[in-house]
């Protein structure tokens, strides 16, 4: 069994907190960097264009990969790291061609390895919840974010509801937008492409 901990323990226990400002810390509060996080959405509404805002944002944190298992490294990727700027960011932000989760393992073992793992999508992980929870567990001080596939306005397949009711900061992309819930504040609506969402929630209204 566990050990448990008492009150006192857990209110002098130390957190290492990502200080989150501006749009950032409205939307999401000031949350943990370990865990995990999940963001879904259907495609051409702004979720690949939102994680490279977001990992460019994270990389003042600790450095960022981003595992492109579903879409590659390729030329629509190409265009979206070219207008995301994230030359920028080059020294602590990498992309991973379609790596494996075994081989994403181990490279996560050694010594000066990112902090912060995007996964998009979680639908190509071959992952369960039992393999996910260990995931995490095996790396206590790391974050993961995961991108999903959605189903209607929720995670699609059973992985990724799981991971939703696991995560601390969750969020539904439509429209060029982020409607998100933080375990750790913020709650605002995130704006991907202000354009794109005016036109498209224009269209709606």
């Amino acid at each position: 069994m566990k050990r448990a901990v008492s009150v006192h323990q857990l209110l002098k226990k130390k957190f290492e907190i990502m200080p989150f400002t501006g749009v950032w810390f409205d939307t999401f509060g000031k949350p943990e960097l370990s865990g995990s996080w999940i963001f879904w959405g259907n495609s051409g509404n702004g979720k690949t264009r939102f994680v490279l805002q977001l990992a460019k944002y994270l990389s003042q944190f600790g450095k960022v990969v981003y595992n492109t298992l579903e879409e590659g490294a390729r030329l629509s990727m190409q265009k979206a790291v070219r207008e995301t700027n994230m030359l920028e960011v080059a020294k602590v932000f990498q992309i991973l061609n379609k790596e494996n989760m075994d081989d994403l393992r181990e490279r996560l073992s050694k010594q000066k390895s990112p902090r912060i793992i995007i996964i998009d999508s979680i639908q190509y992980t071959e992952l369960n919840k039992k393999t996910y929870k260990k995931l995490i567990s095996d790396f206590p001080k790391k974050l993961f974010i995961f991108i999903s596939h959605a189903e209607g306005k929720h995670p699609d397949g059973r992985l990724a509801k799981s991971v939703r009711y696991d995560a601390d900061i969750k969020g539904f992309i439509e429209g060029y937008k982020l409607t998100a819930t933080s375990r750790l504040g913020g709650g605002k609506e995130y704006i991907i492409w202000q354009k794109g969402a005016d036109e498209y929630w224009g269209n709606i209204n």
